[in-house]
């Protein structure tokens, strides 16, 4: 069987994508509460995403969101990494999130200072393992922001982030210019 190199890229950014879901899962989490949601979206399903990040640019006036899109667009594949907000159960020996405790946190639709701790160490544990696989890729909000109001990672999401991967020669994700 012949294989291109289109055929086989692809086949790595899919592969690397699994890997990469992996590493976002087995990253250490406070108290061992796993609350972290990934999901792999490519062709149609990735294109969905960049045109949602476009109308939110437009409508929000962050032309980001639209030089992401392109990024997105250009990937081979997009990774979602999210987690699913709750209370860590500390009580009153915490205070991180600036409410007395948990109860509190809850009751005032406050976030849980551990999640975005958690998210981000995922999002670093996934980054790194890209790295190591020799994908391309970047930490987007935008496209995690376009996720979350597309609802693919579920409502109990709250924090999203997407991790383009992309295999080119020259990656998409350097010197990026917003565009106009």
């Amino acid at each position: 069987m012949f294989y291109n190199s289109e055929d086989m890229e692809r086949r790595a950014a899919l592969d690397a994508a699994a890997r990469v879901c992996a590493a976002a899962r087995t990253a250490p989490k406070a108290r061992g509460i796993d609350n972290i949601h990934t999901a792999v979206l490519t062709d149609a399903d990735k294109d969905a995403v960049a045109e949602t990040m476009e109308r939110m640019g437009n409508a929000l006036g962050a032309d980001f969101f639209l030089r992401d899109a392109g990024n997105v667009r250009t990937a081979n594949a997009l990774v979602l990494i999210g987690i699913e907000e709750g209370q860590r159960g500390l009580g009153e020996i915490c205070g991180y999130c600036h409410f007395r405790d948990c109860a509190a946190c809850r009751e005032n639709n406050g976030v849980c200072a551990y999640d975005p701790i958690d998210v981000g160490i995922a999002l670093g544990s996934a980054a790194a393992t890209a790295a190591d696989l020799r994908m391309d890729s970047r930490v987007l909000f935008s496209a995690g922001r376009a996720a979350k109001e597309m609802g693919l990672l579920g409502e109990n999401v709250g924090q999203v982030f997407g991790l383009p991967l992309s295999v080119s020669g020259k990656s998409p994700f350097f010197d990026r210019k917003r565009k106009a």
